[in-house]
């Protein structure tokens, strides 16, 4: 189950879109409220957030999204069962809480909204509650028997085992032969039909590379330590001086197209004389 939450100002249109017919939302928590609209829960929140001018953002939302294989445990006394243990787990007390089960996507997911003032008019302290909220989302899960994404993430490895430990072995291989630049490693990688992609950032900047091999797609750091960006490159440098001046332009040719690299890949492990090499000199 992956959580996500933040404080909000928006309350009557956040309870007008947890209460969405078109996204067959259904109520499935409810604490301290007895409305059956929007307007009059939004109100019922007001109410109580009159304790407390100076908060603005006084309604969190939290977003709780159990994984598909836990779909058939999802009945209406376990999605009740998940918003009350969250919100004991977030230390929420006894504030005003509802909550709406949303079936619109493949993901099934509540939206839970809490008001941030108490009955004493305290604000809840929202530091870092977006960390929080999944760090205790996993917490809930595993006591409630559901998978965590930390679990979901080993079944995966577990399932592709096979397909990673292949690439990697194929890497070995190629650099063996001595490829003397990033477009013969490549094109050696597709003759054993894996085919390396860069990794662009937002910045337009290298940053690493994909290894797609029998329709599955992998980073090179899931695949192993020693394909990620930094490594790939540092092992390419090991029998390659002209490689080694296009670094130094902090770019890198691959095939026909020029990329400017990230700043993590422009300092490249030198192991041979135990010291980094600063490719800007």
């Amino acid at each position: 189950m992956i959580g996500k939450g933040k404080s909000i100002s928006h309350t009557k249109a956040s309870m007008q879109y947890g209460w969405n017919n078109e996204k067959e939302a259904e109520i499935v928590y409810r604490n301290n409220l007895i409305g059956h609209t929007p307007e009059e829960l939004s109100k019922e929140f007001r109410y109580i957030q009159r304790l407390n001018d100076n908060c603005y953002r006084n309604t969190i939302s939290f977003v709780l999204s159990p994984t598909i294989a836990d779909k058939t445990k999802l009945d209406t006394k376990m999605l009740h069962a998940i918003c009350k243990e969250f919100s004991r787990k977030m230390k929420l007390g006894d504030r005003q809480a509802i909550g709406f089960l949303h079936k619109d996507k493949q993901h099934t997911h509540i939206h839970l909204y809490t008001n941030r003032i108490d009955f004493d008019g305290t604000a809840y302290d929202d530091s870092f509650i977006g960390k929080k909220s999944q760090r205790i989302a996993a917490e809930t899960a595993s006591k409630l028997g559901l998978e965590t994404v930390q679990s979901v993430l080993e079944k995966n490895k577990l399932r592709t085992k096979a397909e990673r430990q292949l690439i990697y072995n194929h890497h070995l291989q190629v650099l063996k032969v001595k490829p003397k630049s990033i477009t013969d490693y490549v094109e050696l990688m597709r003759q054993n039909k894996i085919d390396v992609q860069p990794v662009i950032n937002a910045a337009n900047k290298l940053q690493g590379f994909t290894f797609n091999y029998s329709n599955k797609k992998f980073k090179g750091s899931e695949v192993h330590r020693n394909l990620s960006g930094k490594n790939v490159l540092k092992d390419l440098l090991q029998h390659s001086i002209a490689f080694r001046k296009t670094l130094r332009d902090k770019k890198i040719k691959i095939n026909d197209q020029y990329y400017d690299l990230h700043g993590s890949l422009t300092k490249i492990p030198n192991e041979t004389k135990e010291k980094n090499i600063t490719l800007n000199r």
